[in-house]
């Protein structure tokens, strides 16, 4: 008998420190991960490369929050030229559609000529962000949508940004990695954090300009 993935299972587990796989894409079964390393990412000082520096300050895409969430959780499981097989299954889909009906699950959107071209989604509770997963199918469009993720986050006060582990991709953004002892100690306070996604009422083009503003300060 399988575990149903219930909001109220997958909040308690994200507060422990642990989260959910399956075995493919195609497979009905799901484990349980609690990495002894967690990677990070800075909010504030995540490193952007110079290209997409120029690419942000450009219109080149439309940035949307959460107007497509299922479809950008279908795409991020759906398999790439690099990334033949995904690990976020049926169930799995259902589930954080679930949690983005109930206002946990957000998705960061490019789009192009109205066509969804890249975007990322995660899981917020209180102040921690946990990033899940992104995809791209147009240059840059998965980078340009972690980058205007991470200005909210700032934006709306979080103080965590988790990416579960670290890969090459992640690597040009400085992810570093934390001992789940650490982790843990700061996810306990992050979750009891007051913090806003939404940002209701501010246009995007805001979000990411004075983000982009303190950094170029900095």
């Amino acid at each position: 008998m399988q575990l149903v993935l219930t909001t109220e299972l997958l909040l308690e587990a994200y507060k422990q420190g642990l989260f959910p796989m399956a075995y493919s894409a195609g497979s009905p079964y799901i484990h349980w991960i609690c990495p002894e390393m967690r990677g990070q990412l800075s909010i504030e000082d995540i490193h952007i490369p110079r290209r997409l520096k120029k690419t942000l300050h450009s219109d080149l895409y439309e940035v949307r929050i959460d107007t497509a969430f299922e479809e950008v959780i279908t795409a991020c499981a759906a398999p790439m030229p690099d990334r033949p097989e995904t690990w976020i299954n049926e169930p799995i889909i259902e589930a954080y559609c679930r949690l983005h009906k109930d206002g946990y699950g957000h998705s960061v959107e490019c789009w192009k000529d109205d066509e969804l071209v890249g975007g990322v989604y995660g899981l917020a509770i209180g102040g921690a962000f946990f990033g899940e997963s992104m995809f791209s199918k147009k240059r840059d469009a998965s980078k340009v949508a972690l980058i205007h993720l991470v200005a909210r986050l700032w934006k709306g006060g979080f103080m965590l940004l988790d990416t579960q582990f670290i890969n090459d991709h992640l690597k040009q953004f400085g992810v570093y990695e934390m001992q789940h002892k650490d982790y843990i100690e700061q996810l306990k306070l992050a979750v009891v954090t007051e913090a806003d996604f939404w940002l209701q009422d501010m246009e995007e083009d805001r979000v990411i300009g004075d983000y982009l503003e303190m950094r170029e300060k900095g």
